[in-house]
């Protein structure tokens, strides 16, 4: 039974401590010669949301996209040794992608508002990089809107693992927004609580299944068996 899983990074698979807010107003400091007024609203956002929203709250234009993402991309790299310091591998998560990756009929990647750079950066600080497939993730630079990162890692994974059209696809992530972007899709959901949000406000976004964290290996399995099997 073939499924693709994708995974969030940020409070799904680690804990940045800070660090990806850190992230944002590099970049943004780099760009403009100036910290950005208010941190980064984050939540489950794209990395080309984030910034717009900040260039857009200090009254600034935004530089085209390819030099926000070259200045994001250099913030991450300069971070990553605070990253591996300070933030850490959540509750699980190696067990639960050692798992998922040993599944044959399976793709396990990533779906992800962060830059590509930036999410290997996040995942290798704590040696999660190995246990994903991160060619075929969809990242904060593909597309504005959440939902639509599906269909990017849809394409890649059918065009490159060639993984048949109509294979189920399950999210898993912990925000509100990773809910309504597999809801719009049509795309299964697994919620954790391991982020700002309750489980009673993942349930309320519409998330059948919500676990606190991806602590129980062998309960996500039989959650994610039950995706397949669809």
């Amino acid at each position: 039974m073939e499924l693709i899983v994708l995974w969030d990074i940020d409070h799904t698979l680690i804990d940045n401590s800070g660090v990806s807010k850190e992230i944002y107003g590099g970049a943004f400091t780099a760009l403009t010669g100036a910290a950005p007024t208010r941190p980064a609203r984050t939540e489950g956002r794209t990395d080309r949301l984030i910034m717009r929203d900040m260039f857009a709250l200090d009254g600034l234009p935004e530089p085209e996209w390819s030099v926000v993402e070259g200045a994001l991309a250099r913030a991450g790299e300069d971070r990553f040794e605070d990253l591996r310091r300070r933030g850490t591998a959540l509750p699980g998560v190696r067990e639960i992608l050692k798992a998922a990756s040993a599944q044959d009929s399976w793709v396990s990647s990533v779906l992800t508002g962060n830059i590509a750079a930036n999410a290997r950066v996040k995942v290798s600080a704590f040696g999660l990089d190995s246990l994903l497939d991160l060619s075929v993730g969809a990242y904060g630079a593909d597309a504005l809107q959440r939902p639509d990162l599906v269909a990017v890692a849809r394409e890649r994974v059918q065009r490159l693992r060639g993984v048949r059209e109509g294979t189920p696809v399950v999210l898993v992530g912990d925000t509100p927004r990773d809910v309504e972007a597999a809801l719009a899709t049509g795309s299964g959901i697994i919620a954790v609580a391991s982020g700002i949000h309750t489980p009673e406000e993942l349930a309320t976004a519409g998330a059948s299944e919500v676990l606190p964290d991806l602590s129980d290996t062998g309960r996500l399995l039989q959650i994610l068996e039950t995706f397949a099997a669809r």
